[in-house]
C-alpha cells in the first residue's frame, strides 16, 4: 500500500532511540523527510546519517530537551528551516513505563509527578505547539502521540496520570484544530520490545536465574496473540496514522498490545 507519505516532512520527538527510531526509518522508507529529536545530540546524530544513506531522504538531527520551552521553541525553528516545513509530529520523547517499581500513591511526591507531567504531557505539548502553526497554515498536518495502556489499570499512578493526559491533550487539539486539515490521535503500546526494554529484560532474568528467552516468553503469553510486540509493530501503526489515508482518524485512540486477555475498555 503507498501511504502517500511521499515528500512529507516528520519531526520525530524520542526519534534516536526505541519506537521512535522505527518510526523514523518506516516514515523514511515511504519517502519522507525526517527531523530525529533527541537530547542526545550525537545519538541523535547517528540516527539520523544512518536514515539519510539507507534512503533517499532528507534525514536530520535536531538535539532539543522536550522539558524546556525554549529547547522546543528553537527546535521548531530549525526543522522547520531546514525542512522546508512540518508536515508530521511523532511524540514519543518519554521514559518508558516499567522501567523500575513506581511509587504508591501515598509515596508519589510532587517532584516525581511533576517530571513526569513536564517531559510526557507538557513536553509533547510544546512540540505540538511548535509544529501547529506550519500545520495550518499548509492546511495539512498530522500529530501522534505515543502514550501507554498504563492509564487503564491501578498500580502506577503518576503512569496513569500522564498517559490520560496526553489522551486529553490529543482529543482537546483535535477541537481546536477542527477544520483546518490537522488531526491529532494516540497509541498506546502495551509491553513493546525496545532497547531499554530488553535491557530490562535482561536484567529480571539475571536475578530470577534463568534466561532472557524465558523471561520473553513470559510477557509474551500474557497476550492473546502469543508474541510480544516490537518497535516496527507500532511503527507499522504510526506510519499509516501518519498518512493522507487516516483522515477519518481524528482525536482517537489506537490500543496496540498483542491483545490483552480479560479486559474490555470502552
Amino acid at each position: 500500500m503507498d501511504l502517500k507519505l511521499d515528500g512529507k516532512r516528520a519531526l520525530i520527538a524520542g526519534g534516536s532511540m526505541g519506537i521512535g527510531k522505527a518510526v523514523a526509518g518506516l516514515l523514511a522508507e515511504e519517502g519522507a523527510h525526517v527531523a530525529i529529536v533527541g537530547r542526545d545530540a550525537a545519538r541523535a546524530r547517528a540516527v539520523a546519517e544512518d536514515i539519510a544513506a539507507r534512503h533517499r531522504v532528507t534525514a536530520i538531527a535536531s538535539p532539543c530537551d522536550t522539558g524546556q520551552d525554549a529547547s522546543v521553541s528553537a527546535m521548531g525553528r530549525d526543522v522547520a528551516d531546514r525542512l522546508g516545513g512540518i508536515d508530521i509530529v511523532v511524540n514519543c520523547a518519554a521514559e518508558p513505563a516499567g522501567q523500575a517499581r513506581p511509587p504508591s500513591t501515598s509515596e508519589l511526591d510532587h517532584a516525581y509527578l511533576d517530571r513526569h507531567m513536564n517531559v510526557k504531557v507538557m513536553g509533547y505539548l510544546r512540540v505540538a505547539q511548535a509544529a501547529m502553526p506550519h500545520m495550518v497554515r499548509q492546511g495539512w498536518g498530522r500529530i501522534i502521540s505515543v502514550s501507554g495502556t498504563g492509564m487503564y489499570r491501578p498500580g502506577d499512578t503518576a503512569g496513569a496520570i500522564r498517559n490520560a493526559g496526553v489522551v486529553a491533550m490529543s482529543k482537546n487539539l483535535a477541537h481546536d484544530l477542527a477544520g483546518t486539515g490537522v488531526t491529532t490521535s494516540v497509541v498506546h503500546p502495551g509491553m513493546t520490545r525496545t532497547e531499554k526494554v530488553d535491557a530490562m529484560l535482561q536484567a529480571r532474568a539475571e536475578a530470577a536465574g534463568h534466561g532472557f528467552e524465558d523471561e520473553l516468553d513470559l510477557l509474551a503469553k500474557a497476550t492473546l496473540n502469543g508474541v510480544l510486540p516490537d518497535a516496527m509493530d507500532m511503527a507499522r501503526i504510526i506510519a499509516f496514522l501518519a498518512s493522507p489515508l487516516s483522515s477519518a482518524i481524528n482525536g482517537e485512540v489506537i490500543t496496540a498490545t498483542g491483545g490483552r486477555p480479560g479486559v474490555i475498555t470502552y
